[in-house]
């Protein structure tokens, strides 16, 4: 990877993260307002995320409670 770089847009509630700064020639969604950006070649040059901060809190709540339950079964 070339030093990549990630940007919040707060108005559009968009992230970017640029992998390298080829031009995208496609892009492909991996998921609810998740894509990915390919180069010419196909190859992963970028990732953008719509909905950005729901996505965050989800991800940050579903992790940490995974975590939770990992400790507490380690406990018992």
């Amino acid at each position: 990877m070339n030093n990549p770089k990630m940007r919040y847009f707060p108005e559009q509630d968009v992230i970017h993260l640029a992998i390298t700064n080829e031009k995208e020639m496609e892009s492909l969604e991996l998921g609810p307002n998740i894509t990915a950006e390919l180069n010419a070649d196909g190859d992963l040059i970028g990732v953008e995320i719509l909905k950005a901060s729901t996505f965050l809190r989800d991800f940050i709540l579903e992790s940490t409670q995974v975590k939770l339950m990992q400790l507490k079964q380690s406990v018992k």
